[in-house]
């Protein structure tokens, strides 16, 4: 089961505008290229749970999402992360603001959010 995080940024003008309008650059983790074009994010399932009930089947999933988005400048990573911000915020919670950083190899920067998300069934 997966949080419909694709779908919800894919349907955002700004998010296409700054990740590719043809092709995404919004990657389940491990899935971007080897070679990525810059800028893209990645997220993976943190944790999730269906909403049980005793004596009835689940009526909704819950997700905890990590979103990781790498970026050439530190504009443009905070650029990204206001899109997909504001594409995802309808739909889900926002938890966490986490790491900014540049990456001392590559030079690239990172900035790294969760999302907390119901889904019904």
């Amino acid at each position: 089961m997966i949080a419909p995080i694709f779908t919800t940024c894919a349907a955002s003008a700004d998010v296409r505008a700054l990740l590719g309008d043809t092709t995404l650059r919004l990657y389940p983790f491990g899935k971007n290229p080897e070679t990525p074009t810059y800028p893209y994010a990645v997220w993976q399932n943190i944790t999730g749970e269906p909403e049980n009930y005793l004596g009835t089947r689940p009526d909704a999933d819950s997700y905890t999402l990590q979103v990781d988005i790498y970026a050439s400048t530190d504009s443009e990573v905070i650029a990204v992360a206001r899109a997909l911000r504001d594409a995802i915020e309808p739909r889900a919670y926002i938890t966490r603001w986490g790491e900014q950083e540049q990456d001392s190899e590559t030079k690239r920067y990172r900035y790294s959010f969760d999302v907390d998300w119901i889904v019904l069934r």
